[in-house]
């Protein structure tokens, strides 16, 4: 660990109350939110690198500086106090703000190394980080990018918690600055022998009356078509919801069935005819982008990786062909970094 990553980890954050002055460890205020956003000491445990023992005494000493309890004990496991609840938020933003200072001075320092997290989709990770991470990390060999994977639908709300420095996230999602990526469009797919295997595209509104196999509810994509069908007026019959994109295209493949996933999800060369849905006329999808939190400071290097990511989306993102197809998805604003 660097002396400045000791300052910043050492740090004491004091205030004034009725006592005088309180000294408190962001060391104990970090085993504070990870216990508590955890559910408990034991599983906290792997992400704290502290036996429970030691854990529970940083709380213990928190508390007791705090002069109020954080937790209840309850049996053998713990639960927030009222005064818990509501210093957990605040805690939370001293940490970002400590990591913030940190950040910052190391930018400061040499601008050109640290590390940098980015969320995204299991679709994002294979069909556009997989190829175009080696060559950013040719360029920035002394920059670590850590990845983090969830839904899509989920993804905005680890950068609102400073999870993440950088997330890829529909265009649609407001408060954060963003540059823009690909448009995603949503497809269909079936077998060769299906009735719709001919089309180039397809009116949502034909799908009434097939069985649909769909991506579950915390896909981002999924919200998307559920409202699509709310405006067309269907109701899809549902026979499969998975987190598996992959799985709905073999099961498609095989049967009768329709497969309704995103553009961004590589389709087999083989065996699959997908195509791009429409409602009157209108695409039916979202552009991507890859947001960022005005608020946290933002090291040189991931305005690098946001400069170098649009590029490579502008020449390389996936489903161009069904781009294509139909017409172009409005165009949302975007923000220099």
């Amino acid at each position: 660990m660097s002396r400045l990553a000791q300052c910043v980890q050492c740090i004491y954050y004091s205030s004034i109350h009725a006592s005088g002055a309180l000294k408190m460890d962001l060391r104990q205020l970090r085993t504070f939110v990870v216990v508590a956003e955890a559910g408990g000491f034991a599983a906290a445990h792997q992400q704290l690198r502290l036996s429970q023992p030691a854990a529970s005494r940083q709380i213990q000493a928190l508390e007791d500086e705090l002069g109020i309890p954080l937790f209840d004990r309850v049996g053998r496991g713990i639960k927030l106090t009222s005064e818990g609840e509501d210093l957990l938020r605040r805690g939370r933003r001293l940490l970002q703000d400590a990591e913030s200072f940190g950040e910052r001075a190391r930018a400061l320092r040499a601008g050109k190394a640290g590390a940098l997290r980015v969320g995204c989709s299991t679709q994002h990770m294979e069909t556009v980080l997989a190829n175009f991470l080696p060559m950013f990390r040719r360029k920035h060999p002394s920059v670590v990018i850590d990845l983090i994977e969830d839904g899509g639908a989920r993804v905005p709300d680890r950068l609102q918690r400073g999870d993440v420095h950088l997330a890829i996230i529909p265009a649609a999602e407001d408060g954060y600055h963003r540059r823009l990526l690909a448009p995603v469009h949503m497809l269909a797919a079936v077998s060769p022998r299906h009735g719709f295997a001919s089309r180039r595209k397809l009116e949502i509104a034909e799908l009434a009356e097939e069985s649909l196999l769909l991506l579950r509810r915390d896909f981002a994509s999924r919200g998307w078509f559920d409202a699509a069908c709310n405006v067309a007026h269907i109701r899809p019959r549902v026979i499969l919801e998975s987190a598996a994109p992959h799985t709905l295209l073999a099961l498609a493949k095989g049967g009768n069935d329709v497969a309704i996933v995103p553009s961004n999800v590589q389709i087999p060369s083989a065996g699959v005819r997908a195509f791009p849905l429409i409602h009157r006329g209108a695409s039916i999808g979202r552009w991507t982008a890859v947001a960022w939190d005005p608020q946290r400071f933002l090291a040189p290097y991931a305005k690098s990786f946001i400069d170098e990511l649009v590029a490579y989306c502008g020449q390389h993102y996936p489903g161009r062909e069904f781009a294509k197809r139909v017409s172009p998805l409005p165009r949302p604003e975007e923000t220099k970094a």
